[in-house]
């Protein structure tokens, strides 16, 4: 309780430096929130691509079991493919009204023997898509290969960047921050001189000086990842009907998010801001309180 009241008392003497560490420390920790959910959310949108069929065959009509199993072996020999799944004319019309369930004049003139029967094929990598599409491609009962080769080259460049950039910018965040707690609790621990030095004469031990001004430089940090942390989900909170909207069937991948999700987030956030904090004020009072 000692330590609590004469950190809120220092808090209370120079409100302006408190506030504009705790400033700095939101700011550092929304990009830093932000960041960590652009590439969370962009790692799980790709893996949701990589995880599907990459690529479709289909076939012309007339297609025997024996051709099926032919491609089967040729994709399974190339050692590029993870699996494989056959999808007859009933089971794509099946597919297709559950697609389209909302909207009946689509509905009314497909029937099963319009839709293509094909084969969804999953490779090890991306990379390997050209390769098994082209190979499919050759069969004569293929009619035609899709395959979103752009689409996962496009998120996988993504994601890069995002943890490039992100990365950067947070390491320059948080070195920026822990030298402005450096610089803050320096300027208290040099206008306070006169008080320490007494409270050395009164028999005042090293730990009991220098705690407050550790515990100020935590509660800084924590005070502004709390809010960062608070106001980062709070406009993705706000913003997910839109991305539900325009990222159709994916945002089943990243929504709702689980509250362990969010509870562990919220604890990484805590640990580097008492990181930050704690850094920060050990080597003010190291630099400045030689006691």
């Amino acid at each position: 309780m000692i330590l609590l009241d004469i950190v809120k008392r220092n808090i209370r003497r120079t409100p302006y430096q408190a506030l504009a560490a705790s400033m700095v420390m939101f700011f550092t920790f929304l990009v830093l929130c932000i960041f960590l959910l652009l590439a969370i959310g962009s790692e799980q949108i790709l893996n949701y691509y990589e995880s599907k069929p990459q690529a479709i065959a289909f076939f012309k009509d007339g297609i025997q079991d024996s051709d099926i199993k032919v491609i089967q072996d040729a994709l399974i020999a190339t050692g590029r493919v993870t699996a494989f799944k056959y999808v007859s004319k009933n089971e794509a019309l099946a597919i297709y009204k559950e697609r389209n369930k909302n909207n009946p004049l689509l509905l009314e003139l497909v029937t099963a023997n319009i839709l293509p029967a094909s084969l969804e094929i999953s490779t090890v990598a991306p990379e390997d898509l050209k390769l098994v599409a082209e190979l499919v491609k050759k069969e004569p009962v293929v009619e035609e290969v899709v395959f979103p080769e752009d689409v996962v080259a496009s998120l996988t460049s993504a994601t890069r960047v995002i943890r490039t950039v992100g990365g950067a910018v947070t390491i320059f965040l948080i070195i920026f921050s822990t030298m402005i707690i450096v610089m803050i609790i320096g300027f208290k621990i040099r206008i306070k001189r006169e008080e320490i030095g007494i409270m050395k004469l009164l028999g005042a031990s090293s730990w009991f000086v220098r705690l407050p001004y550790l515990a100020e430089g935590i509660f800084y940090a924590v005070s502004g990842a709390v809010l960062g942390y608070l106001v980062s989900f709070g406009l993705l909170w706000y913003f997910e009907p839109i991305l539900k909207n325009n990222l159709g069937e994916v945002a089943a991948v990243l929504f709702p998010i689980p509250l362990l999700t969010m509870a562990g987030f919220f604890a990484v956030v805590v640990l580097v801001a008492v990181l930050i904090g704690g850094i920060g004020s050990v080597v003010a009072v190291r630099r400045y309180l030689r006691i």
